[in-house]
């Protein structure tokens, strides 16, 4: 049986050690602490449970955040830029180099590949005046196949 990403990633502690480098990194770079002045201390966590379940991990975001409209309502009217956007995903692959995680490239383009799909659908919810999909599931993200969404 093929592996998860999560289970190849490392499972939960290598999550919350890839979102906890990240957070280290978005709260000095001047460019994303803007965006997360007022940022949960436990946000970290709840990102590392996204992800986790988002690359074929237990469904713990869902079960204990409420799914993707609760993620969706964090990015609402946040206005992300570009540059953010790009940022974003620079230092959560910094992060991914700093903690360990697979450098295979296999899994890096699976990993990648979500980072730049999730970023670019952010950058669309957030946007003033959007009107995002509601409803949607948590995407479940393989060995470099984008799941597909009809609402």
């Amino acid at each position: 049986m093929e592996p998860t990403l999560y289970s190849w990633a490392g499972g939960a502690d290598a999550l919350l050690r890839l979102t906890s480098a990240f957070y280290e990194l978005v709260v000095v770079d001047p460019l994303l602490s803007p965006l997360f002045v007022h940022m949960d201390p436990s946000h970290p966590r709840y990102v590392a449970l996204w992800l986790g379940e988002v690359f074929g991990g237990p469904a713990e975001y869902s079960a204990s955040r409420g799914g993707y409209d609760t993620m969706l309502s964090h990015h609402l009217g946040k206005a992300i830029t570009e540059p953010q956007r790009r940022r974003w995903v620079n230092l959560m692959q910094d992060a991914a180099d700093l903690v360990g995680l697979p450098a295979d490239p296999e899994f890096r383009a699976a990993f990648v590949s979500y980072l730049e799909w999730g970023t670019r659908l952010a950058v669309s919810n957030s946007a003033p005046g959007a009107s995002p999909v509601r409803g949607a599931p948590v995407p479940r993200w393989g060995w470099g196949v984008a799941p597909p969404y009809t609402p």
